[in-house]
């Protein structure tokens, strides 16, 4: 059954799907943002959504059960913040009831749920969006802005370091297990860096050698990565997740100038002269921005698409890893 939506100016009925550290994530930016309000908390574990209800949404349903919440809870939206096994067949049953999604990454556990999730989008289905975190956040934004213009000339290489203290915080959680989190840090917080591989260069994925190490966990803490992309341009990442520190680097060579990401700054460097960026694009995150599509004041930032490439790069750096091979993508 196909929900009758309200118009925006009645306010956006909202529902959270997965009530645990990143739902109240999305509950605190839907609350600063006042646009939606939300009716509707889903979780498995009632003390998980009575929480969020006590914090953010005193006058919220909650659920134990997505379809329970859809066939007695009239919504506008949804937010899909739970494991990552459980986003395909929420996402999908949200969506053919009519109800616009804004899902956690990675979209769903297999390219063929994910391309299921992209042809329904594509043949004018509700609204799906990805919640890749820095398509929205005005550095990235900018750095787009300025590979897209051209003014920098073609690009020549791209290098990518990421180290992040995960390892530290995964014990006894799904992250550490191979069936929910396969891949580890690179499938789950690395996947927000792949992402910008693809946003930023418009270039996709032609062939990966990797190495990973699983430094006593059962799934991949260390893994790095040699790839080309598109026009023969070469790629090199690393994702260290045991690391003391936050640490997050682009380096993009283009043949006019070289921009950088360095923990937080960007800058162009000319002439072996670094001039920072100033003029940023606005600053917006994943809730804000699936308001403003709503209201059909803003494009789609992260489309249901946008999680192809990402699986398949990640797809062939983990069987590269195993392998020891050269993966080529048109062999996946």
């Amino acid at each position: 059954m196909v929900q009758e939506r309200t118009t925006p100016a009645a306010g956006i009925r909202l529902a959270i799907v997965g009530c645990g550290q990143i739902g109240r994530l999305h509950a605190a930016r839907i609350a600063d943002d006042g646009r939606a309000r939300i009716v509707a908390l889903c979780d498995p574990l009632p003390a998980h959504a009575v929480r969020l209800q006590a914090e953010f949404a005193h006058d919220a349903r909650v659920f134990a059960d997505v379809h329970e919440m859809t066939a007695n809870c009239p919504l506008d939206a949804a937010i899909v913040c739970t494991p990552t096994h459980q986003h395909f067949e929420q996402t999908r049953l949200l969506a053919d009831s009519g109800i616009p999604v804004l899902c956690e990454k990675p979209l769903a556990d297999s390219r063929e749920r994910i391309v299921q999730l992209v042809e329904m989008q594509r043949r004018g289905g509700t609204v799906l969006s990805v919640s890749y975190q820095r398509r929205y956040g005005a550095l990235f934004r900018t750095l787009r802005r300025e590979m897209q213009s051209g003014r920098h000339g073609p690009l020549r290489s791209l290098t990518v370091q990421v180290s992040e203290p995960w390892q530290q915080t995964i014990a006894g959680t799904w992250r550490d297990d191979p069936n929910f989190n396969p891949g580890g840090f690179i499938s789950d917080a690395g996947s927000h860096k792949i992402d910008m591989v693809f946003y930023l260069t418009g270039l996709a994925p032609r062939e990966v050698f990797a190495h990973s190490d699983f430094c006593g966990s059962r799934v991949d803490i260390v893994t790095t990565v040699s790839a080309r992309l598109e026009n023969d341009v070469p790629l090199g990442m690393s994702f260290v997740g045991n690391s003391q520190g936050l640490c997050e680097d682009y380096h993009i060579h283009c043949e006019r100038a070289d921009l950088i990401y360095r923990d937080g700054k960007i800058a162009i460097v000319r002439n072996r002269e670094v001039e920072p960026i100033t003029d940023f694009e606005p600053e917006t995150n994943p809730d804000a921005a699936f308001a403003d599509l709503l209201m059909g004041s803003s494009e789609n930032l992260a489309p249901a698409e946008a999680a192809l490439p990402v699986w398949d790069f990640t797809q062939a750096v983990l069987q590269s890893a195993r392998t020891g091979q050269v993966i080529r993508l048109t062999d996946l």
